[in-house]
């Protein structure tokens, strides 16, 4: 299996994104969160890329792709959206399925909402779109909301120490020895660039603006019937797993599964993961 990696430039932005796969076959785009990037999708690339054709971008202020300041580039999911909506039809990308983890999943639905025959499937890893998945750990998301002041900025500005990274990978794993720590150092790094912490408080100021979509994204997920796969760690102190069951309200068809592991279920399911992504995107197919 090989990846290629390209770079192409999106609005004066250096996009990056790694491909995989036949692009005659159906194609996946991989949509990344926090605090990580497209790197976290290469070994499912490697494992689906015999039967489909794979795209995973780094998004704006992530991995390879341009970070510039938040005084150059005003960081929302709106924007982040449309760069990757322009980076799908500048190579060409007109029907698709989605595997959206955390972030990924603001960002698809976005998608979605602009044009939802585009969309053939969903595969959602924590990838909330429900008030039911919030946990406690959004407690002081919602204060700084509601008040981005100093003292609201600093238990968010502490998202992006490498104990909080550390901690986002290991919650809820049952067998840490699968944590693998090089996806943790490589993470903690790309945000402790220069000005990647302001990056990452817009941000989470920012999905504010997720919460308030949710209505709508579930009016979509009602009206088109997506084919959904939602396949969550049930310990995810994150999005809890109440977040993935509640698909199954607007999609009944909806397959829910619940593994043992915590956030970043796939880098300790893989095995799994792959599997359950296979069968649906055969599904698909057919």
């Amino acid at each position: 299996m090989t990846i290629r990696h390209h770079t192409v430039n999106i609005d004066g932005l250096d996009i990056f994104y790694r491909e995989a796969g036949d692009p005659a076959n159906p194609t996946l785009v991989l949509l990344h969160g926090f605090p990580t990037s497209s790197s976290t999708y290469k070994a499912l690339m490697a494992e689906l890329s015999d039967g489909f054709h794979l795209i995973a971008p780094d998004f704006p202020g992530f991995g390879h792709s341009s970070a510039p300041p938040v005084e150059e580039w005003k960081y929302t999911f709106d924007n982040i959206a449309a760069v990757t909506g322009k980076l799908l039809d500048l190579i060409g990308v007109r029907k698709y399925a989605v595997y959206i983890h955390d972030y990924g999943a603001p960002v698809a639905f976005r998608l979605a909402l602009a044009d939802p025959k585009r969309i053939t499937g969903i595969i959602t890893q924590s990838g909330n779109a429900y008030e039911d998945g919030l946990t406690a750990f959004w407690g002081a998301a919602e204060r700084f909301w509601a008040d981005p002041d100093e003292a609201n900025s600093g238990p968010i500005r502490d998202m992006v120490t490498f104990d909080a990274v550390e901690w986002q990978y290991r919650h809820g794993v049952p067998d840490p020895s699968l944590v693998d720590p090089d996806a943790i150092v490589a993470d903690h790094a790309q945000l402790s660039r220069p000005g990647n912490a302001d990056i990452q408080l817009a941000l989470f100021l920012d999905y504010a603006t997720n919460v308030a979509a949710y209505p709508a994204w579930q009016q979509y997920l009602r009206v088109h019937q997506p084919p959904v796969l939602a396949v969550w760690g049930r310990h995810d102190e994150i999005f809890g797993p109440d977040g993935a069951r509640a698909f199954a309200r607007d999609v009944p068809d909806a397959e829910i599964q619940l593994l043992d592991a915590g956030h970043f279920a796939l880098q300790t399911r893989l095995d799994q993961i792959a599997a359950l992504c296979r069968r649906f995107l055969e599904r698909l197919s057919d």
